[in-house]
């Protein structure tokens, strides 16, 4: 069978296959503590599923606009506004079907063959994907362990080619957690304007922020309305990753673009996933509630998983400044064994982990650093508690 090149190019994704592998062994019988899945472990509120039947029972099921609908796109352009004082408004953005698509459509209608997009590292594993999917080339900007893997506008002026035509840009970050400094995003904007490079920013952690202040690049589309394209997701901060919602906000002619090529890729977003939507955003005092009672839960869980990993021997771990994630590295481990694995890297330490004590991280090299795992504590405490046993059981 022949496949095109564009497709034999891409790798699976890291993060699926650590899914399907744990769900597999879960299958069989085996109790896996699955450290793996970058989602939250809270249900949708309930005020936000009410709005979903509603929209059921009003018929509320049709096509709507591919973009989508104008209220929501009106309150996310509201939001931004209030927020962050962003130009946007309505025509300005585009609902996709989660933030991924977001990414991906901007992605597609702004690079192409002969153009080389920075990628700071460690990155969430779609973005080199994504940009080889264009025909342009990832170019990977390494950040500092010792500075909790933070991008700074030096990293980026380090990485920097001749066709180099933007940067993607993820904070509060997946995998490491880190929360890039203020002034390092608008360094980097800056920069990005005066060199005509695109800027897109991926914002999907936004409400999960522990240390560290968090600015939107919204922030700054005002002042540079050709350069910034934000992408948000309502996955992460209402529990919505089912669902399938996101959007891109961006300057009208790229917002326009993207909203081409998603007329002819997937048309609307679900219409009662909109509707849901749009309850979270009108309802901001109860949405506040819910996304505070989720990150107290998750200051919790770090406050217990950060220490607990750097007793084990061999990990060192840096606190994360947001997210859900843990990123220890584990390279100590590498030339030994362990529960009868021979460890060369992370994904060798990561099979021996599921091997050895039923544990599933994902390895760091998916995410483009080798030395490290990635560990979610969207799972409960007693969750974490249960794996931290096992595994000072089979590393002791």
């Amino acid at each position: 069978m022949r496949f095109a090149s564009r497709a034999s190019r891409v790798a699976a994704s890291a993060t699926l296959e650590v899914m399907r592998t744990a769900a597999a062994l879960r299958a069989s019988g085996v109790d896996v503590l699955d450290l793996g899945p970058g989602e939250p472990d809270f249900p949708t509120p309930e005020f936000v599923k009410e709005a979903a039947v509603r929209a059921i029972g009003a018929n509320f099921t049709r096509y709507t606009d591919a973009v989508g609908t104008l209220e929501l796109r009106s309150a996310i352009a509201e939001r931004y506004r209030r927020e962050w004082k962003a130009p946007w408004g309505p025509g300005d953005v585009v609902v996709t079907n989660g933030g991924k698509q977001a990414l991906h459509t901007a992605i597609l209608a702004l690079f192409e063959e002969g153009d080389d997009v920075l990628i700071p590292v460690p990155y969430w594993v779609s973005f080199p994907e994504m940009v080889t999917l264009s025909g342009a080339r990832p170019v990977f900007a390494p950040t500092s362990q010792a500075n909790g893997f933070r991008l700074t506008a030096a990293d980026v002026e380090a990485a920097a080619t001749p066709a180099t035509r933007g940067i993607l840009v993820n904070s509060p970050t997946n995998p490491s957690g880190a929360v890039i400094e203020p002034a390092e995003i608008e360094k980097i904007v800056r920069l990005c304007a005066a060199r005509g490079w695109m800027f897109l920013f991926d914002e999907c952690y936004d409400r999960f922020v522990f240390e560290g202040t968090h600015l939107s690049a919204a922030a700054l589309a005002a002042e540079f309305p050709e350069t910034v394209v934000l992408a948000g997701t309502f996955s992460k901060t209402y529990a919505m990753t089912g669902w399938r919602v996101g959007y891109a906000c961006a300057a009208r002619p790229v917002a326009e673009m993207i909203g081409r090529l998603v007329g002819h890729a997937t048309s609307n977003v679900c219409s009662v996933t909109q509707a849901a939507a749009l309850e979270a955003l009108r309802r901001p005092d109860e949405s506040a509630k819910a996304i505070e009672t989720m990150l107290a839960e998750y200051r919790r869980r770090r406050a217990f998983l950060i220490p607990a990993l750097n007793e084990l021997p061999g990990f060192r771990c840096t606190p994360p400044g947001g997210t859900f994630y843990a990123f220890p590295d584990v390279s100590a481990w590498y030339g030994k064994t362990v529960g009868g694995v021979a460890v060369t890297d992370s994904n060798s330490f990561a099979k021996a982990l599921l091997d050895g004590a039923a544990v599933a991280v994902t390895p760091g090299a998916a995410f483009g650093e080798d030395r490290c795992v990635r560990i979610s504590f969207a799972t409960s405490l007693e969750r974490l508690e249960e794996a931290l046993k096992r595994l000072r059981g089979l590393l002791a």
